[in-house]
């Protein structure tokens, strides 16, 4: 599988190392270079990782492009933002038509109004807070 992800954060430089260990084509994307060497200094993207870098903006369809976006199986965003992350789900699932596309939405209002309209979204606030219940209800 050939997948894009948005944002180098914690999460998306998580997803990019395991997908990579995993056989998978990776490209990670992220506005900030200085974001691959902090990536690297926590141990996630080690020289061991054989996925492509590119620096851009994740919701401009040029730096999409040259990150293959066109043949890409999957898609996901992860940046820190809200709307960044459903602008470029939207532009990845829409004008790419990229298969699967996921997108991290921290305002549960907005992950469940996105998810109506066909976004496939996450939401960690609620995600975690049910972890949390169920953790906090086991005997």
């Amino acid at each position: 599988m050939k997948v894009l992800i948005v944002g180098c954060g914690r999460v998306g430089s998580q997803v990019a190392a395991d997908m990579d260990r995993s056989g998978h084509e990776v490209v990670i994307i992220d506005r900030d270079p200085n974001q691959f060497s902090r990536a690297a200094s926590r141990g996630v993207l080690t020289n061991d990782f054989k996925g492509n870098q590119v620096v851009g903006n994740g919701t401009d369809a040029d730096v999409l492009r040259r990150a293959g976006v066109e043949d890409a199986d999957g898609f996901v965003a992860v940046t820190e933002g809200d709307n960044r992350n459903i602008m470029a789900a939207q532009i990845a699932k829409h004008i790419f038509k990229v298969p699967r596309v996921v997108a991290r939405i921290y305002d549960p209002e907005r992950a469940d109004a996105y998810e109506k309209l066909g976004l496939h979204t996450i939401c960690p606030t609620l995600e975690g807070a049910k972890h949390i219940e169920k953790t906090l209800m086991e005997k």
